[in-house]
């Protein structure tokens, strides 16, 4: 078709002067060619979503921007704890993500190559704290915290009153306000355990999920508890090596776990966080570890019992010296980045829109009353901040100034394959096939020898 288009262009006159129809010809290309290249196409948007729990949300979301623009947002949602996978696997495609997330300094350590500078967009100017932002040697800014969220040990309050009111109880405890430290809730815990049935639960916790993939409640976030503490004795925010110092108050409380829970802890290979959040939201169980992103999981379950008034948080208690002081743990592992590797147009259409997420009307509240984030940015004024009951546990635990919130040190990991390490050998301890001591020395080790690659 463009041969028949340029003969028809040149006519006799290019028969007549045949040396010069090459020349001709590519010039005559060079324009069709140009003419074609400076024809406006619409951007690509790929965003990569870490959270399966919100995929459908981020799926209404791309649908209702779409709408809105014209411009068409493709989601693609990693399933739990293969996040790192799926983006080696996408990112290399010729379609690849536009947006992407890292979990903090040490996933930039690994996707540096592939992130934007986002110092000059006005989502950074946005930031309530800007020291929150991944940034590099240089000063650029390569990820973007996207969300503040607290996580603790979730309790149904309704159970707890139950117990509190029984008169055959061997504690003198009249309120959750009194559990303050490990002791007291291994006591109050370990009491409710012997009277499961006068309180109508099969356990006091719900599993301690160990599917594959699922295990990230234990090795990730249970985790950062005595590393949070062994930095702070040091004053680091990371290191090559660790010594595992609060190793036993780790033990306190995953024991307290597995040694109440609605499962034998020889059979939580097969449960999944789902489970657990079922189990609560059910009425099986009086607590669950988990964050105010579950509040949307538990609400949503078919048969709910436990009333938005008696979800609440308490901080996850492990023997460590000073603990009544101590708050939820709160941070992000959640920073948005921007593929450079795609078109300049896809970056900013990219831009555009995590900006419209964050900005406008509609995209605000999804953000409050969709995904339930805590927004890390000044566009959302005090009436736009999320109102379920987890969240506003959150922002009650980083109001009150006589608590520390416990900071998000997992960031600081050297690895996927060190958390899937320690991962195992606590399954492998639930089921009697190694010591504790194994374990300690397991995590110590691997934490070394992944810093070392």
């Amino acid at each position: 078709m463009k041969f028949f288009k340029i003969n028809n262009l040149f006519g006799n006159k290019a028969r007549k002067k045949s040396s010069a129809t090459p020349l001709l010809i590519l010039c005559g290309c060079a324009l069709i060619i140009g003419g074609c290249s400076s024809k406006k196409e619409t951007p690509n948007i790929y965003y990569l979503n870490f959270k399966p729990e919100a995929a459908h949300i981020w799926e209404e979301i791309a649908t209702e921007y779409t709408k809105q623009t014209g411009i068409p947002v493709k989601v693609l949602t990693a399933s739990g704890g293969n996040y790192e996978q799926t983006l080696k696997a996408e990112i290399a495609k010729r379609d690849a993500p536009t947006l992407f997330q890292i979990n903090g300094p040490v996933g930039y350590q690994n996707w540096h190559k592939y992130c934007l500078d986002l110092k000059d967009t006005k989502l950074y100017s946005w930031l309530l704290d800007p020291s929150l932002a991944v940034t590099g040697s240089d000063g650029g800014v390569y990820g973007i915290p996207y969300v503040v969220e607290g996580y603790g040990i979730i309790y149904n309050d309704a159970i707890m009153q139950k117990y509190f009111q029984l008169s055959s109880k061997k504690t003198s405890y009249k309120s959750m306000d009194e559990i303050n430290s490990f002791a007291k809730l291994k006591e109050v815990v370990e009491d409710m355990t012997a009277h499961k049935s006068q309180l109508g639960i099969e356990g006091v916790f719900a599993s301690t999920s160990f599917r594959s993939g699922e295990d990230w409640r234990w090795q990730t976030h249970l985790a950062n508890i005595p590393i949070y503490y062994e930095f702070k004795d040091k004053g680091i925010a990371d290191t090559d090596s660790i010594d595992f110092t609060y190793n036993e108050n780790y033990h306190n409380i995953f024991d307290l776990y597995i040694n109440n829970s609605c499962t034998p802890k020889t059979e939580l290979v097969s449960k999944t966080v789902n489970d657990s959040m079922e189990e609560f939201a059910l009425g099986k169980v009086a607590m669950v570890q988990n964050g105010n992103w579950a509040w949307g999981q538990i609400s949503s379950i078919s048969g709910n019992v436990v009333n938005e008034a008696d979800c609440k948080f308490m901080p996850i208690y492990s023997g460590v010296t000073g603990e009544e002081n101590q708050g939820l743990c709160t941070g992000t592992e959640n920073f948005i980045c921007v593929n450079n590797m795609v078109s300049e147009e896809d970056q900013k259409a990219s831009i555009d829109f995590i900006e419209w997420v964050y900005s406008s009307d509609i995209g605000k509240d999804y953000v409050t009353n969709s995904l339930g984030f805590i927004s890390p940015f000044n566009t959302f004024t005090n009436e736009e901040l999320p109102n379920d009951p987890l969240a506003k546990e959150v922002l009650f635990y980083m109001s009150d100034t006589s608590k520390t919130s416990v900071s998000w040190n997992f960031t600081a990991f050297p690895s996927q394959a060190f958390k899937d390490n320690f991962g195992s050998m606590l399954l492998n301890y639930c089921k009697g096939e190694c010591t504790w001591s194994e374990v300690s020395q397991q995590v110590i080790e691997s934490w070394a020898n992944e810093k070392r690659k």
